[in-house]
């Protein structure tokens, strides 16, 4: 899934920055310099909706940035993720499946040096309409 949040950036006196996303309990970090803060950010709330993802917990919907109320010195910046990105690169393993299908199709496929693995992959990607 794609998501897009609001982020709270607060510069500290040594040039680094905190950050913390309000929609999210718990989502926070800092950088020792804005870009530094910016990757933090990202890793962290897409490490906190895949979390929630897996735990099949609520995510709340994303406010407004204009709604957001701010100390002296903050600024927001919107932060977007795709944990399905995330999933894709961290879940790779493989996982091993029984399936049955008709011993003259076993035969031909095997006669053609057919990967089945890889004709299933394929066709589960095709089915849930996957591109990479």
């Amino acid at each position: 899934m794609k998501y897009a949040y609001a982020a709270i950036f607060t510069p500290e006196k040594n040039g680094a920055y905190s950050v913390c996303f309000p929609d999210l309990s718990g989502c926070y970090t800092s950088g020792a310099d804005m870009p530094d803060a910016v990757n933090m950010a990202q890793d962290v709330l897409c490490l906190t909706l895949y979390d929630m993802e897996q735990d099949k917990k609520h995510i709340p919907t994303a406010s407004n940035p204009h709604n957001i109320r701010l100390a002296d010195g903050e600024f927001i910046s919107v932060v977007a993720v795709d944990t399905e990105t995330y999933r894709r690169f961290y879940e790779n393993k493989s996982v091993k499946k029984t399936l049955t299908i008709p011993m003259w199709l076993n035969e031909r496929a095997e006669l053609a040096n057919i990967n089945f693995s890889g004709v299933l992959q394929e066709a589960l990607k095709m089915q849930l309409h996957i591109q990479e």
